[in-house]
């Protein structure tokens, strides 16, 4: 990357940690509401969920009694729930290129009171077996858009098996970034779900920004689970435009998600699964006068995401475990339309990442979570460029306590701290390293 490209990478970075702080999470209040439960009935620590709370998911969010349908229902339930974060921050970056500076880079801090963006969640049964969700979402400064809109069918046949979604949502992933307990500017994002090999001097960018595995994607999902939820299976055909409405690639892709629980006697349930996705991205476009028109989408290359999951309970501490394997095709690694010729010697990049996050529940109201992320490249698209370019670590470490769970609302009280170190990414070519620090208060009504 040259000097140039290395600063914009920078300060895209920088506005990132003060703009992105926070990703959609979900934890209803209303669902407790409507049955009469607290919040710790579907939630280890909400948003996270725990074994009852995933089986209430899979079941589309239903419990499989007479409560379930609306029609049920008092007339003054209203299945909606706020939420939204104030919080106060310290961003800093240690290399930035500046015309203040003296060597052209310095390290850059800010700091401040804030505010995350609003979800209003909305879910729940239409009817018996048909069950709905809906989340409109806006960032800090009051723009929307539709983090999830979906309808599902459920127990099609009176069989468990046969379950069906339609619209935008989360990809059925075991370890949800939707429902993750991390917050910061660095820390809500899960590395190994939307990374995109580094570029190299003299090449183009990395151009498949839809292999996304963290984001909601648009398309249709089977579900498939035993009655008890220790056996799930799932298949999703999606269109490859990472969620975004208005967008026709003219291109699809799948997602494979398969696990198994077992019982470990006093340790509690224990799951294992694996993912993969498997999709194609445009490499050009149309044009007009010369210029792309964003649509039309032509020269489809493929990319792929392999991954692993475990997540393991040991009394009041748990582990989520996630590896996984990317890769892209070279004329995506390198940016290159497919109806030109690729640069010389160039190849698919390909990467291996993972992460763990740990939990200590001291108490149903006060938990601490750590969590270490790291993604290696094992194979740069163009020869020459250094094997450790793009490389990630992460740390992440913190608590939330919660003075109160009702269901009425929920109040959490979030310290967090993370770091980021990306290998080469500097504007002198050197390693670039980032902290965020949060404090909190999450709340949901």
């Amino acid at each position: 990357m040259t000097s140039s490209r290395r600063s914009l990478a920078a300060f895209v970075l920088l506005a990132f940690f003060i703009l992105g702080s926070f990703q959609s999470a979900h934890a209803f209040p209303a669902f407790a509401r409507k049955y009469g439960l607290r919040c710790s009935a579907c939630h280890e620590a909400w948003p996270m969920l725990n074994a009852f709370g995933q089986k209430f998911k899979d079941n589309g969010y239903q419990l499989m009694d007479d409560r379930d349908s609306p029609i049920w229902q008092n007339n003054g339930y209203w299945p909606v729930t706020f939420r939204i974060t104030p919080y106060w921050h310290r961003d800093s970056t240690d290399k930035v290129s500046t015309d203040q500076a003296s060597t052209g880079q310095q390290k850059v801090t800010i700091n401040g009171f804030d505010l995350s963006g609003l979800d209003i969640l909305s879910g729940g049964t239409i009817y018996k077996n048909i069950s709905f969700l809906m989340v409109p979402s806006a960032d800090e400064t009051g723009a929307f858009h539709f983090e999830s809109v979906n309808v599902r069918f459920d127990n099609v046949a009176h069989s468990s098996w046969l379950n069906f979604k339609m619209g935008k949502f989360e990809l059925d992933n075991l370890v949800s970034e939707k429902r993750e307990i991390t917050l910061s500017g660095n820390g809500a994002n899960y590395l190994i779900y939307h990374f995109i090999p580094a570029t190299c001097a003299g090449c183009a960018d990395d151009s498949n920004v839809f292999g996304q595995v963290g984001d909601n994607q648009l398309g249709v999902e089977w579900l498939g689970h035993s009655y008890d939820d220790r056996t799930r299976i799932s298949a999703t055909l999606m269109s490859t435009n990472d969620g975004n409405v208005d967008l026709p690639t003219n291109s699809y892709g799948g997602f494979f998600a398969a696990s198994q629980a077992f019982d470990a006697g006093k340790l509690g349930l224990q799951r294992v699964g694996f993912y993969a996705m498997v999709g194609q991205s445009p490499t050009y476009y149309l044009t007009s006068g010369g210029t792309p028109l964003g649509f039309g989408s032509l020269g489809n290359k493929t990319f792929t995401r392999e991954g692993f999951v475990g997540l393991f309970y040991l009394g009041k501490l748990d582990f989520q475990v996630v590896t996984q394997h990317g890769e892209d095709d070279a004329f995506l690694a390198t940016g290159t339309a497919a109806n030109t010729a690729l640069p010389t010697g160039a190849r698919n990049a390909t990467w291996n990442g993972g992460l763990v996050e740990t939990h200590y529940v001291y108490n149903p109201q006060l938990i601490f979570i750590q969590r270490y992320d790291w993604v290696r490249m094992s194979q740069q698209a163009t020869p020459g460029t250094p094997s450790t370019l793009g490389n990630m670590d992460q740390l992440t470490f913190g608590y939330r306590y919660y003075p109160f769970m009702t269901s009425r609302a929920g109040l959490a009280w979030h310290n967090e701290y993370s770091w980021l170190r990306q290998r080469g990414m500097a504007p002198d070519g050197t390693d670039l390293t980032t902290g965020t620090l949060m404090l909190g208060l999450d709340f949901d009504f």
